[in-house]
């Protein structure tokens, strides 16, 4: 292949861990070989994001959203265990998905990457599932306390005019936990207008979930606004494409999901989303074989991979050891990223470079060659070898060429 030029660069934001080995490595040997990479590079490895005081993942959202695209390597978000383990930590500092998704006010949809050879755990599922994720607020944002005498917890809101709502939380009898969360109506109206877009780009029936029975006025809201949305908007579109809109609790939307056949996008909380797709992913085969896309009501977009920096591979790593860590979720992050950039400028070129890649990685599974995690997952009969990370890649680039 001749190189492509690229005349907007996209945001290209580094990461943690085995996750940046293996970041490195993808661009390496199967995109610099046949693009004229134009990126604007922004460190979101945790003792950058330490020494900048966590300004570099604002300063990288920002750049997302002038440049309308931007590819994330995994990275770690602290707890206690992190600070210990890298003291020079000043902050146990946020999700930097988290900070991302806020300013970009945006939807994660994650589908996985799916494969002949690979059957899903539920046999009746024929097509993959694309989890909707709402990525703002919720116990995201929220506070919580814990008390250890009894007592009253009350919540209140004190509006910019002087009015007051106070609510009596709980009355306990000796020490409690507490937590008070939020969600925004913008928000909320931002996540319905996302999932319903991106239905109909993808030509697919949008399912979505709550509890508004037990939440009746948290939930409550979702519902409602969806349901406003859908008639205001989209309703008519729907219709036209055959597509459907479908509402219900989201225990009832579990059942349901088990039972289908797939191919549609489920829509859900934040948490809900967190949690669910991790579910759908494990079910398909792999969460390393799980995609995930940013999208923002404006159609800005940020591709990263569903799971975190393979921390347990990366001190193998460390200790000059070879690691079998799948690198295909990141590879379909780069894919994404590339192929929305050459759709926004009309570069075919480099849209036909993204499919090609995806098809030389799935080409390399389908004719055995895997990483280790993926070998007990093939279905009985199926003649697959597992390699390390580094084979894989190479196996990859060799189709590639």
């Amino acid at each position: 292949m001749k190189t492509i030029n690229m005349t907007t660069p996209l945001v290209e934001m580094d990461g943690d861990e085995m996750t940046r080995v293996l970041w490195g490595l993808i661009k390496e040997k199967l995109i610099l070989p046949y693009v004229d990479l134009k990126t604007e590079y922004y460190d979101l490895g945790l003792l950058n994001r330490n020494a900048t005081k966590d300004q570099i993942t604002v300063d990288a959202a920002n750049a997302t959203k002038r440049l309308g695209v931007a590819v994330k390597c995994a990275t770690i978000t602290p707890n206690r265990q992190r600070m210990e383990e890298y003291p020079e930590l000043t902050e146990m500092w946020k999700s930097p998905n988290g900070t991302i998704r806020a300013i970009l006010d945006g939807t994660a949809f994650r589908a996985p990457i799916v494969l002949p050879c690979i059957k899903p755990v539920v046999k009746n599922w024929e097509a993959p599932i694309t989890i909707a994720r709402h990525a703002y607020g919720d116990m995201y944002k929220a506070v919580d306390m814990a008390t250890g005498e009894p007592g009253a917890a009350t919540l209140t809101f004190r509006g910019e005019s002087g009015a007051e709502k106070t609510l009596t939380v709980q009355t306990v009898d000796g020490p409690a936990v507490w937590q008070g969360q939020h969600n925004k109506d913008s928000s909320i109206r931002a996540f319905a207008r996302s999932c319903f877009q991106y239905a109909l780009s993808q030509k697919q029936d949008l399912w979505f979930s709550t509890k508004d029975t037990i939440a009746k006025v948290y939930d409550g809201a979702f519902k409602q606004i969806f349901e406003e949305e859908y008639e205001a908007g989209y309703k008519a579109e729907f219709e036209k494409q055959g597509l459907t809109y479908f509402y219900t609790l989201i225990d009832d939307a579990v059942a349901r999901v088990i039972r289908s056949k797939g191919g549609f996008i489920w829509a859900l909380k934040n948490y809900d989303g967190d949690v669910m797709s991790d579910m759908i992913a494990a079910a398909f085969g792999s969460l390393a074989m799980m995609t995930s896309v940013l999208v923002s009501p404006d159609g800005t977009m940020e591709f990263e991979a569903s799971h975190g920096t393979v921390t347990r591979h990366y001190y193998r790593y460390l200790k000059g050891e070879k690691t079998s860590t799948n690198p295909m979720a990141t590879i379909f992050a780069w894919t994404g990223a590339l192929k929305r950039r050459g759709e926004l400028d009309g570069l075919a070129d480099l849209v036909r470079f993204g499919q090609r890649l995806e098809a030389a990685s799935l080409e390399t599974l389908e004719s055995g060659v895997m990483t280790k995690d993926l070998l007990p997952l093939v279905e009985p009969g199926f003649q697959a070898r597992g390699v390390d990370s580094e084979e894989f890649l190479d196996a990859i680039a060799a189709r590639l060429s």
